[in-house]
This record gives C-alpha cells, sequence and structure tokens, in this order.
C-alpha cells in the first residue's frame, strides 16, 4: 500500500481533534438493538462522505495509532464511508468488522502495513 496514504492519515489524525460522542457500551440512537463495541466518534473540523466528520473507531492501546481504516457501504442511508480506526488490537479489530456487517451495511478492514 501507498506509505503516503497512511502518512496523511496519520497527519489528519494528529491535526484533529477527537469527539467521543458514543462511548463503548452505548446504544445507537435509531437503532436501539446495535451497541458500540468500542468508543466511537468522529474528527472535530473534517468532512466525510455523509458531509458529518470523519468517524472514529478508538481502540484500548495505549498508543494511538491508526492501526486499519473501515471502508463501509450503507444501503439504507445510500452512502459510502471510511472510518478510522485508531489504536485497536485484532480482537477489537474483529468486533469492529462484525459491529459494521449486518443486514444494512458491510464493511472492509484494511489493516495498516
Amino acid at each position: 500500500m501507498n506509505a503516503d496514504f497512511w502518512s496523511r492519515l496519520d497527519d489528519l489524525l494528529a491535526a484533529s481533534e477527537v469527539v467521543i460522542d458514543r462511548p463503548k457500551g452505548s446504544r445507537h440512537p435509531r437503532y436501539q438493538e446495535f451497541i458500540y463495541p468500542l468508543d466511537y466518534g468522529y474528527l472535530a473540523g473534517t468532512a466525510s462522505g455523509d458531509g458529518a466528520g470523519i468517524d472514529i473507531w478508538l481502540g484500548t492501546a495505549e498508543r494511538r495509532r491508526l492501526t486499519a481504516i473501515a471502508a463501509t457501504v450503507d444501503i439504507v442511508k445510500k452512502d459510502t464511508e471510511i472510518k478510522l480506526i485508531v489504536g485497536c488490537t485484532d480482537a477489537e479489530i474483529g468486533n469492529i468488522e462484525a459491529f459494521l456487517n449486518g443486514q444494512y451495511m458491510s464493511a472492509i478492514v484494511m489493516r495498516r502495513p
């Protein structure tokens, strides 16, 4: 994979405030059956495909390093997005994949080389 891609995402992450608006264990605001397995939020002052801030999953690793990204497609919202996965273990990445792959949404995860 292109090293510049990951480096630019690192720069974006370092220059942005992380806002966690859905803490681990909270329920999705519209779909109460979905419980967030990790802290989930966005990067303030950024824009994603849906017009809101770039989404971020935050794991438990001490080092806040970008470990992967998830590319999603949502047939209800009719959109696609890239979500940053930061400081996550392999098990946490697996939990994110399980959360994002459901009846109306699918995701693939690309781990950082």
